[in-house]
């Protein structure tokens, strides 16, 4: 630890299980109260979190797919609608309230991203084929697609929707026009892949990991890289700002998480954890940090768990 004192208090930390296989992916809805985790046992279940409570916790199972799903995202309006893109080569969205799907389309390849338009008028999906696609939410149809050249790894558009991010598999980020998806900067970010992005709640950073274990944080506006986070030593696979855009969690298959200041750079916790993470995500109101990665028990299956950790500000 580099800093002294501890600026989080009554700490706390829950287990969640109820996939059969490992999780790929946790994200919380806009109100903070409903968790979403999908896996690789086909299905996607949702979680009603109360913030400060220890009840037990109610899910619902979202059935269909018959392949993993790979990541999934909720309408950034509507705090009960939530899409998932599964390696069945479709997207679904469902009603969380009732846990049924009330819109599919199947698209061209295996499906591994999946992001909102901030207004919740566009879903973007990447696929392995490196293949992007826009659906409308309205009419559920695909109205733009572009295959790409380069390995892309995961996409984000920014707080107002104007543009567009692609992480690639050369150690770039393409930053894009949207919605004419024109390149505006090819930002030369990292010397090994980029895998992940996040984007600060507060509209003044992004962020990127990497292939070369580094987090890069860039300033939004000059689209310059004003520092790096260095606590990971391998490919950072998954990072996530907190709601006040005061911390930014990053994790890798360290058996650790970091949690990082986002204005000093400085490390101030470590959530150790017995396996890879696919995936964090710090809750939009709360700070709450939702993980989920490759554990196994003790025969060495899957566990098919999430953990949250939690905390107040000292």
């Amino acid at each position: 630890m580099e800093e002294t004192t501890m600026p989080f208090k009554n700490l706390h930390n829950r287990e969640y299980q109820g996939h059969k296989k490992k999780v790929h992916s946790v994200a919380w809805n806009c109100t903070g109260i409903k968790l979403a985790s999908g896996s690789v046992d086909q299905t996607a279940r949702v979680w009603h979190i109360e913030p400060h409570g220890h009840a037990k916790v109610k899910d619902i199972e979202l059935k269909g797919h018959t392949d993993s799903v790979d990541q999934l995202c909720w309408d950034p309006k509507h705090a009960d609608l939530i899409a998932t893109a599964s390696g069945d080569k479709t997207v679904r969205l469902w009603d969380a309230r009732s846990g049924k799907c009330s819109q599919q389309v199947e698209l061209s390849g295996e499906n591994i991203n999946i992001t909102y338009k901030p207004d919740g008028t566009h879903i973007a999906v990447g696929n392995r084929d490196d293949e992007l696609t826009i659906l409308d939410v309205r009419k559920f149809k695909p109205i733009h697609k572009r295959k790409f050249s380069y390995e892309v790894n995961e996409i984000a558009w920014n707080m107002t929707g104007e543009i567009f991010f692609l992480t690639t598999g050369n150690g770039t980020v393409e930053v894009l026009a949207y919605p004419s998806l024109k390149v505006l900067h090819t930002l030369m970010a990292h010397t090994a892949g980029c895998y992940c992005i996040a984007i600060d709640p507060i509209g003044r950073y992004f962020a990127v990991g990497s292939a070369d274990s580094l987090v890069s944080l860039w300033d939004i506006s000059e689209m310059l890289c004003v520092r790096t986070f260095t606590k990971l030593e391998w490919p950072v696979r998954t990072i996530s700002f907190n709601y006040t855009g005061e911390y930014i969690a990053s994790a890798s298959e360290d058996l650790f998480i970091d949690i990082s200041n986002v204005q000093t750079g400085r490390t101030i916790h470590q959530i150790p954890c017995r396996a890879a993470m696919n995936s964090v995500e710090w809750n939009p109101k709360y700070n709450l940090l939702a993980y989920a990665g490759d554990d196994k028990n003790k025969y060495q299956a899957d566990e098919g768990v999430f953990r949250i950790f939690g905390f107040e500000s000292a």
